[in-house]
């Protein structure tokens, strides 16, 4: 049995990581600065061990665009020759990781950035030549200089003095002059580097003066103890400038055992319209922009909260581009879902009237964490309804109120509620009358969330105000009975078949309910309109749907309503279909399903009788 080690044709290498490393050309910006910001972290690590002579008080990153080119240059630890042989002309071998291991007892070390060793490469996926002079901290090392064109093939040599640092310059690609452009690289800076740990200033041979780019010091990297409400809302603003509002609540993460992580979410005010594309949280590593892709780190019920999440110890892939899944990043996710369920139910305890405030913004969150999370623990504690008279409860203290006159004849408490309070007035006002309590539950999530209450509560169900005549959604004894025999009952039926069902094809029954009820309802049975919901929520099911929605409609024929009996005792046939029609369009009109023609023909018709 032969036994060796396979062997990589570094010829091969260059077209490797052009082409599939990284997956974005523009992140080569990120590595390079990045390179710079740990280029000047060691410096400070070693000066702290009183090993640098020197004053290094002005430690900066100038990016600079001229001539065709793009300068990185930083003042930073420099590199030796041995160093450049080292970390430059061997691929994947990290600078950062060896100094970390080699001054990991010193807390400053475990800021450096990089890791993998591979991120100065991406400079060639837009430059055809790339030039390096560095000058290490040591006073007895030469100034090199490094070029190389890429391919395996490098020039390397000893140069004129030149002062400590390292200064990368990039002779860019045809494909690649875009990244020539002043407001593109500002652009990038302000995407990727906006909040690195060493000041960056941004020069051009098209502008005149030199900004400043980043903030060294952001919110979440600073002291809760030390912010003031104002902070909070000026560094929210500052990651979100097209934010109008403010956030409503934050929350400051900071945890160093079992993993290290800091950060702030925000919980802004999320309108009926909900975006999971815009604005989400921001992923970095020791201040460096990452991603906002944090599936799997940030659960889905909080994608939509804003901020900051910054932690070394969340996994990344080698260009440091997509997250890789493992059990650090299953716990820091559960950490999130306590820290806010924490957060939530303490504003809950200690001021429940600034929380109410605040609910109908953030109900849609909490909904969704109690559908999809099974961590998000506390929630049934802080979740709470709201009344049509804007009284909150939540769902013990509401089960309480209601168990006494909203009990079915099964032992079941009724919780109804409507969707929306104008288009449902009638069937509220039926409710009111009869001296139930009505909830508001009008989220995208409802269908769903009111599935997990009951399974969590067997002896409560949910039913929607328009599902049933009022005397049937809370469902005792028959209270009515029927005044037409069974002979008028059928005839009733053929003549609303004949009339009216060829065109709507809705399912058709007959109720015994009280003279002052309507003599047509049209209803959706909860159990239907709840399979039609979630079926809509299904894109590919959306249109079969609404296709299809007819079918799901019933109407309830009234037997004991005048009207139904002056149709049956009416002689004329024709008679008979003009009253019904009439009514009928009056129950179309009352739950919005008169278009079109038929719309037209009734208004037409009503102006008639107006006009005699």
């Amino acid at each position: 049995m032969e036994k060796d080690k396979i062997s990589v044709t570094s010829d091969n290498i260059f077209p490797i990581i052009k082409r599939f490393l990284y997956s974005d050309q523009e992140v080569f910006l990120r590595e390079l600065v990045s390179n710079a910001t740990d280029a000047i972290l060691k410096l400070k690590t070693i000066a702290k061990l009183g090993k640098i002579e020197e004053r290094i008080d002005d430690l900066k990153i100038k990016v600079k665009i001229e001539n065709k080119t793009i300068h990185i240059i930083d003042n930073g630890i420099g590199m030796t020759k041995k160093e450049v042989e080292k970390y430059i002309n061997q691929i994947a071998f990290s600078g950062a990781e060896e100094f970390i291991q080699k001054y990991q007892e010193k807390n400053s070390a475990s800021s450096i950035i990089g890791h993998f060793g591979l991120g100065f490469y991406s400079s060639f996926m837009i430059a055809s030549k790339v030039v390096i002079y560095t000058q290490s901290y040591k006073k007895d090392s030469p100034s090199i200089f490094w070029s190389c064109e890429g391919t395996p093939t490098f020039r390397m040599k000893e140069i004129e003095k030149r002062d400590r640092g390292t200064e990368i310059v990039l002779f860019l690609n045809e494909e690649s002059r875009e990244f020539l452009e002043y407001d593109r690289i500002l652009k990038l800076l302000q995407k990727y580097c906006k909040f690195m740990p060493i000041i960056i200033y941004l020069s051009s041979t098209e502008k005149e003066e030199e900004i400043s780019i980043n903030n060294t010091t952001p919110a979440w990297k600073k002291n809760p103890t030390l912010l003031r409400d104002k902070d909070y809302l000026d560094f929210y603003h500052e990651l979100y400038p097209n934010q109008l509002e403010n956030a409503l609540f934050w929350i400051h993460l900071n945890i160093d055992h079992p993993f290290r992580l800091t950060g702030i979410l925000y919980f802004p005010k999320i309108e009926s319209k909900i975006d999971f594309q815009r604005d989400r949280i921001h992923l970095y590593q020791n201040q460096v922009y990452i991603t906002d892709n944090l599936e799997g780190v940030v659960p889905d019920f909080l994608s939509l909260l804003k901020g900051v999440i910054d932690s070394p110890d969340i996994p990344l892939n080698v260009s440091r581009s997509h997250l890789q899944s493992d059990t650090s990043v299953k716990n820091i996710s559960k950490y999130i879902t306590r820290k806010v369920s924490d957060k939530l139910d303490s504003m809950f305890r200690t001021d429940r009237g600034n929380f109410q405030k605040k609910w109908e913004y953030i109900k849609i969150i909490v909904e969704y964490g109690m559908i999809s999370t099974k961590n998000f623990l506390k929630s049934q504690k802080f979740f709470i309804f709201s009344t049509i008279n804007g009284m909150f409860f939540t769902l013990e203290e509401f089960k309480e109120k209601i168990k006494n006159f909203q009990k079915n004849k099964d032992g079941k408490i009724i919780f109804l509620y409507t969707s929306d309070k104008e288009r449902q007035y009638s069937y509220i006002k039926n409710a009111e009358d009869r001296s139930y309590e009505v909830l508001v539950l009008n989220s995208p999530l409802t269908v769903h969330l009111i599935q997990k209450l009951e399974m969590d509560y067997p002896d409560i169900s949910f039913v929607r105000i328009d599902s049933d005549p009022i005397d049937k959604l809370i469902h005792k004894e028959e209270k009515y009975s029927s005044e037409l025999s069974e002979k008028e009952k059928e005839d009733l039926k053929n003549l609303i078949n004949t009339h009216l069902m060829k065109e709507y094809k809705f399912s058709v029954k007959l109720e015994n309910l009280s003279k002052k009820d309507s003599p047509f309802l049209i209803i959706i049975p909860e159990f239907l309109r709840r399979m039609r919901e979630m079926r809509e929520m299904n894109t590919l099911e959306r249109k079969i749907v609404e296709n299809d929605q007819n079918k799901f409609y019933q109407l309830i024929v009234n037997t004991n309503h005048l009207l139904i009996k002056k149709i049956l005792k009416e002689p004329k046939e024709e008679n008979k279909r003009i009253l019904i029609q009439e009514a009928f369009n009056l129950t179309l009109l009352s739950k919005n399903l008169l278009h079109g023609k038929n719309l037209t023909l009734f208004i037409s018709k009503k102006l008639e009788d107006l006009a005699k």
